[in-house]
């Protein structure tokens, strides 16, 4: 998916191969990867509970409805599961809010590695690069590809 500019065992800042950096930048994006998928599929179930939660409010408090609890089907009346779901949607908006903080400070913290390494990322830097760059920076710099979800 992605390679190195140079690759070799040549050692740069802190002693740290490229191959090294490289790995730990990899590790970093898959981490931020994995957590907008959670947030994604967090807010697909607070969508979800918001829909349940609207339709229930039409319907007599008596009615028989099922919901499926870890794979189960339970039979209860809209009256008892009506407070659950208002609180299961409190719940995922609060933790939706955690993950939205968690992923910023994981964008924080790639950037901050980018920056400490030289990292470039192909076909953004061309856009982005300043002229002023002195030339050994530049041959110290570990090209990446961008990420292809």
């Amino acid at each position: 998916m992605a390679s190195d500019k140079k690759a070799g065992k040549s050692s740069t800042k802190g002693g740290k191969s490229n191959e090294e950096i490289f790995a730990g930048f990899q590790t970093l994006r898959s981490e931020q990867r994995v957590m907008a998928s959670k947030l994604s599929e967090m807010e697909l179930e607070l969508n979800e509970h918001k829909i349940v939660i609207d339709t229930l409010k039409n319907v007599d408090p008596g009615r028989k409805c099922y919901r499926m609890i870890g794979g189960i089907l339970c039979e209860r009346t809209v009256q008892e599961i009506t407070p659950t779901l208002i609180s299961n949607k409190e719940q995922l908006t609060k933790v939706i809010e955690t993950l939205n903080e968690q992923l910023a400070k994981k964008g924080a913290e790639i950037n901050d590695y980018k920056e400490k390494h030289n990292i470039r990322i192909r076909g953004q830097d061309e856009l982005q690069q300043p002229e002023e760059e002195d030339k050994q920076a530049k041959r110290n710099a570990i090209v990446v590809n961008p990420i292809e979800v």
